[in-house]
């Protein structure tokens, strides 16, 4: 039996936030993961459409400096403030448009399938996070927190793949199974 070898691909994870963006790229090579960069992109006090515009024009300097042929997202939880979530789904908004402005295509994440895929344990706390990316991409140091998260969604994609879409449309064929009274086999 052979083992498929996947081709190289440089993969660029993005941590939304409106305060403090974190981006990590790393390539994989085979079954191997390598440290490329990271690091996060700040916005200053201002308007909301000026900080906004900084989160778009950052990751498109990143794209442009780095090259990714790939990029993973971190999916908005719902926060319990309104306002906050709102906030938070504006960045990363403007944080895929950076990407696809790019045309790169954008695989999106949760938390839970983030952590899941770097740390085994979907509500690992961010130290956990930081600690294992550190472990798997063989850094001196912990990475910023930030900067971790995005590193985690890029590791997650590339130990994934399509998991992030993949998942969303087993629940949601599961779902159209259910209300059909059938079953899916998997």
């Amino acid at each position: 039996m052979t083992s498929l070898s996947l081709p190289p691909s440089r993969i660029l994870g993005i941590d939304p936030g409106l305060r403090v963006t974190g981006f990590g790229v790393i390539e994989r090579v085979g079954n191997k993961l390598a440290y490329i960069a990271s690091g996060c992109i700040r916005s200053p006090d201002g308007t909301l459409p000026e900080r906004l515009k900084v989160i778009l024009h950052g990751v498109q300097e990143v794209v442009d400096t780095y090259q990714p042929n790939e990029a993973a997202v971190e999916i908005v939880f719902v926060n319990v403030n309104p306002q906050s979530t709102l906030l938070l789904g504006q960045a990363r908004g403007a944080a895929i448009c950076g990407l696809v402005s790019r045309d790169l295509s954008v695989m999106e994440y949760t938390a839970l399938q983030v952590k899941q895929a770097v740390v085994g344990y979907g509500k690992a706390n961010k130290e956990q996070v930081q600690h294992m990316v550190k472990r798997l991409l063989q850094l001196a140091g912990d990475p910023q927190a930030d900067a971790a998260d995005a590193l985690a969604c890029a590791i997650a994609h590339a130990n994934g793949g399509a998991a992030g879409t993949a998942l969303s449309a087993l629940s949601a064929a599961s779902t159209r199974g259910k209300k059909r009274g059938s079953r899916l086999v998997g």
